[in-house]
């Protein structure tokens, strides 16, 4: 923000000295073309210091540099004589505006492509591709600079002007196509996952899924045949003779019937055995009623029911 606020002011005392001291007449609309550009760089740079929490520590003064260029770059061609860009067509207003879009998409380009190429690099590390990344940046905002000065003061420059352009181009296009490629060969790569036992290929071919025993994880044994042992699935112990593939869970026990219980009449009648407050043992459920023998005889000492 202090970056913002410092080229604010200075972008300000420029414009001030050109109102005062610009021979031409039209100082009233470019004056005011100044202040809207005043204002949208303080609104893009308010826009940045909000986003500065969502991007790498570098990002934030990088971004900000842009739009300081992209500011003194709309200063220059507001205040540039329209005759510098006229070339006898009377377009020259025109050409300002269109260089101007020209100066906002080189300089967001060029941002673009150092985050992508400084994101590859973070991948692998090294000295080469440190060295190599950091002589790419160079030709590429090298490039930029030259491409912005063509953009804001054109004029007729000589031919090795842009052949350097185009040398600059080639080496920030060819150090761009090696920092991804070096990454690629030479970074080392996360073991890739074991394939499953139930995706295994024959030929080329695709196999079912293995079945497995009731717990839905254990894979049946083998037969001899190739066949898996179905009756190890139903039984839960593997067949003679059939291979098992890994260690195998322990085999489920077999299903028992609940045991028969001998109905007691008593039961749910609410009787209870007497119980002797003195220690002594209560009288004793009777057995079961057996027709033809003799009644039973109470214990000794037990008492009698009443008649």
């Amino acid at each position: 923000m202090w970056v913002a606020i410092v080229a604010l002011i200075a972008g300000a005392f420029i414009c001030v000295y050109w109102v005062l001291f610009t021979p031409s007449g039209d100082v009233i609309p470019k004056a005011f073309l100044t202040i809207l550009l005043l204002a949208g760089f303080a609104g893009v740079a308010l826009g940045d210091s909000y986003l500065a929490h969502s991007r790498p520590a570098w990002l934030i003064p990088a971004s900000m540099a842009g739009w300081v260029l992209i500011l003194l770059s709309g200063l220059a061609l507001i205040w540039v004589p329209n005759e510098v860009f006229d070339y006898g067509y009377g377009l020259g207003g025109a050409l300002k505006f269109w260089n101007f879009v020209l100066v906002i998409v080189y300089v967001q380009l060029a941002l673009v492509h150092q985050r992508l190429i400084w994101k590859a690099h973070a991948r692998y590390v090294t000295v080469f591709t440190r060295v190599l990344t950091i002589v790419t940046t160079a030709f590429v905002l090298a490039l930029l600079v030259t491409a912005l000065v063509s953009l804001v003061l054109p004029g007729d420059y000589p031919p090795l002007y842009g052949r350097v352009m185009v040398a600059l181009a080639i080496l920030g296009a060819v150090g761009t196509a090696l920092v991804p490629l070096v990454t690629a060969m030479f970074a080392p790569r996360a073991p890739r996952a074991g394939r499953p036992a139930s995706a295994t290929h024959v030929d080329g071919r695709p196999l079912l899924p293995w079945p497995t025993y009731r717990d839905g994880v254990t894979p049946l044994p083998m037969l001899d045949n190739g066949q898996p042992d179905f009756d190890a699935q139903r039984t839960g112990v593997p067949s003679p003779g059939s291979r098992a593939f890994g260690p195998q869970a322990a085999p489920a026990a077999p299903h028992q019937p609940n045991p028969v219980v001998p109905h007691d009449p008593l039961a749910g009648s609410g009787h209870h055995p007497h119980v002797d407050p003195f220690g002594a043992a209560g009288s004793a459920r009777p057995g079961p009623v057996v027709p033809g023998a003799p009644p039973q005889e109470p214990p000794a000492g037990a008492p009698r029911p009443p008649l």
